[in-house]
């Protein structure tokens, strides 16, 4: 669509700008300028790439069509193939343009911390919980992030009750921010003697990851209690006292960690998390929510309340918030998101 270029033309404009001012004797000079201009000219770099490149899709389309109506048969036939080789092109382009006309969050840039839980459904609802890390994990590898588990509690089934992760790289609260909220899933239990779906959730958190410099936490506010860690059906993990409970006073927000032997790096991981979590009620503050932010992504986990739905029976999963299905269950399950997130992405933040 044609309207969409003058709107990327801006982008394409500023990078021009850009390109000159860094030209300049005076920027060249300053180094922290010449930073400074620099980092925005790379950001916008793939916005002047895509306004130059959908502007000649649609120019050679206008020609192309324009063909169509030459007496020459040759030509016709000519035009005709031109267009069936540009129009992909130009949806592509299209997608990948309201992508980047989204308006950027101030934590968009930031690493994440990543919280998923059981909710409705019991035993099935840990083993989809378990099915869901591995997702994003996968999905992470693809994208060259860093998956860290800061906390993790199995289920006897094989799934997990709550598992807890720090992921880090390139533009990660950006790519699963809109991934927090219920998760449903429907489908036919290994332990489901008669072939009956069952219908069961999994809540899902997206937190920005908060740097020290975000988020001052004054020592006195805190409680730390140490215990000794333990597993699944109460199987003893070690013999230490290295489980860590960090709770912040103020707020009575309470952060959990057992997974290292090390009772140092289990509070490492706590203090991770809560930093997460305080950065998170200080932003919903400064918006004015009432809310926690934590309450509206993940609801009570009951099963009415969705965000996205996987049907196995059809290989279907169903975006609720944006309207849209895909029947690649499989390819996402093994972390093929970016498409499903595209599309959610531009739905959701469509004017």
């Amino acid at each position: 669509m044609s309207e969409l270029l003058p709107k990327i033309q801006a982008f394409a404009d500023r990078a021009a700008q850009l390109e000159e001012r860094l030209a300049e004797p005076g920027v060249a000079a300053n180094p922290s300028e010449f930073a400074k201009v620099a980092k925005e000219l790379a950001g916008l770099r793939p916005a002047a790439s895509a306004a130059a490149e959908y502007a000649k899709v649609l120019s050679d389309l206008a020609g192309a069509q324009a063909m169509l109506g030459d007496g020459d048969a040759e030509l016709r036939e000519l035009a005709k193939t031109e267009i069936g080789e540009l129009e992909p092109r130009r949806v592509e382009l299209e997608q990948q343009i309201r992508l980047l006309l989204i308006p950027r969050d101030e934590n968009d840039e930031k690493n994440a911390i990543l919280e998923i839980r059981a909710g409705t459904g019991g035993t099935e609802a840990a083993l989809f919980a378990y099915d869901l890390f591995r997702m994003y994990g996968r999905y992470a590898e693809r994208r060259g992030w860093k998956v860290e588990p800061l906390s993790l509690s199995e289920s006897e089934s094989g799934g997990v009750k709550e598992v807890i992760a720090a992921v880090s790289g390139d533009l990660v609260f950006q790519r699963l921010k809109h991934e927090r909220g219920v998760h449903r899933v429907q489908r036919v239990p290994a332990t489901e003697s008669q072939g009956r779906i069952h219908t069961s959730t999994v809540t899902v958190a997206v937190l920005p990851e908060a740097e020290e410099v975000d988020i001052q936490i004054n020592p006195a506010d805190l409680r730390i209690d140490v215990f000794r860690s333990s597993g699944p059906g109460g199987q003893s993990v070690n013999t230490t006292d290295s489980a860590v409970r960090v709770t912040h006073l103020p707020t009575g927000v309470v952060v959990q960690c057992q997974d290292e032997k090390s009772q140092l790096k289990n509070k490492t991981k706590a203090m991770k998390v809560l930093r997460a979590r305080l950065l998170e009620a200080e932003q919903e503050r400064a918006a004015g929510e009432r809310a926690t932010e934590r309450r509206s992504q993940v609801g009570t986990g009951g099963r009415s309340e969705k965000i996205r739905t996987y049907n196995f029976p059809q290989s279907r999963i169903t975006d609720h918030r944006a309207g849209v299905t895909v029947h690649q269950l499989e390819a996402v399950l093994a972390g093929d998101l970016d498409d499903l997130l595209d599309q959610v992405h531009t739905q959701i933040n469509a004017p």
